[in-house]
């Protein structure tokens, strides 16, 4: 290979890593999981290197990239199975209801890091935020996958009806029909109404801040007076879900117990949610082992949702979380 084949080479794999987050944010939205995500979107750039001596530049790079990515996604989607969060599959439990066996991973929409989704420019988040909370993501796996890929192309992405057409391989007006029947799916869904976390915002701030400080130190008073009125408490991979302060305070005092004397550790945020790495006690003094990434949901200037997604072994290493926290003792006073 000579120097000059070797730099356009460099040159194509750079015009592709600088589209991908917004690629892997648009294959979470389709597929409502991190990990596969990453795989579309590595899948995506080895197909187009492979055929990049064909793209002849009839419509944009990026474009060509949402194109492949788009396909790779409806085959992965090509089955009846749709993830969902607790509250899609039943209704509130109580809080001394049993949990139940867990449920396989592929059930579940999952958390995606910020740093996954969103670009370096903070212009670029406060437009995906609204489009990656958790709720909207829910509700689009509602949809079935074409009407999926058209719902966040021309609403989320901005595509034209002209470039949503091309990468789908459909006409204009099939593309405007299935837009409009997903339109009324969702309306009919309404996925919940939250807030986007703004770390400028010194109310939101203090909120979570109050938060951290009401968990750790195991204030149930404290704590419910934070929360919503209908605000949920989930637990992935568990179905079971709670609703209601009062409940949400009975269950942390009874099968949530061993949560008290936990530690929150700041994430850089997830589906434009505050987000903590979340320790238990282990039993040795100044050791804490993972038990959730926490994912708070905000509305109004209160807590709405209370998201403990415990599959620790896979969600640590993506949120780059470390295998154990430690402390260490206090000194003597001198």
């Amino acid at each position: 290979m000579s120097e000059q084949t070797g730099t356009i080479d460099a040159d194509v794999l750079r015009s592709f890593e600088s589209h991908r987050r917004e690629l892997c944010a648009y294959a979470y939205r389709m597929l409502g999981s991190s990990f596969e995500a990453e795989d579309a979107v590595q899948d995506a750039f080895t197909r187009a290197w492979k055929s990049y001596d064909s793209f002849e530049g009839r419509s944009s790079l990026r474009s060509w990239l949402y194109k492949i990515t788009t396909n790779i996604c409806l085959d992965m989607l090509d089955g009846p199975q749709r993830r969902a969060r607790p509250m899609d599959l039943s209704g509130p439990g109580t809080p001394d209801h049993p949990l139940g066996p867990p449920k396989p991973d592929y059930v579940w929409v999952e958390p995606i890091p910020n740093s996954l989704a969103f670009g370096a420019d903070p212009a670029d988040h406060a437009s995906a935020k609204d489009s990656l909370r958790l709720a909207f993501v829910a509700a689009c796996q509602h949809l079935p996958a074409t009407q999926r890929a058209i719902l966040i192309m021309r609403e989320v992405l901005r595509f034209s009806a002209n470039e949503t057409a091309e990468a789908l391989t459909m006409s204009t007006a099939s593309v405007n029909s299935a837009l409009q029947r997903a339109r009324a799916t969702m309306s009919k869904v309404k996925p919940a109404d939250t807030d986007s976390y703004d770390e400028t915002d010194t109310d939101q701030r203090k909120l979570i801040n109050d938060f951290v400080t009401a968990f750790e130190s195991y204030d149930m008073d404290a704590l419910t007076a934070l929360l919503k009125t209908d605000v949920a408490l989930s637990m992935p991979p568990f179905d079971l879900w709670i609703s209601g302060p009062e409940n949400v305070a009975a269950f942390m005092l009874g099968t949530g117990a061993a949560c008290r004397n936990s530690r929150l550790v700041p994430l850089g945020g997830a589906n434009g949610h505050p987000a903590f790495g979340h320790y238990k006690p282990s039993g040795e003094p100044g050791r804490w082992v993972p038990w959730s990434v926490t994912v708070l949901e905000m509305q109004d200037g209160v807590i709405a949702g209370l998201n403990f997604f415990l599959d620790t072994e896979r969600l640590f290493p993506l949120f780059d979380l470390p295998p154990e926290w430690t402390e260490e003792p206090a000194g003597e006073p001198a």
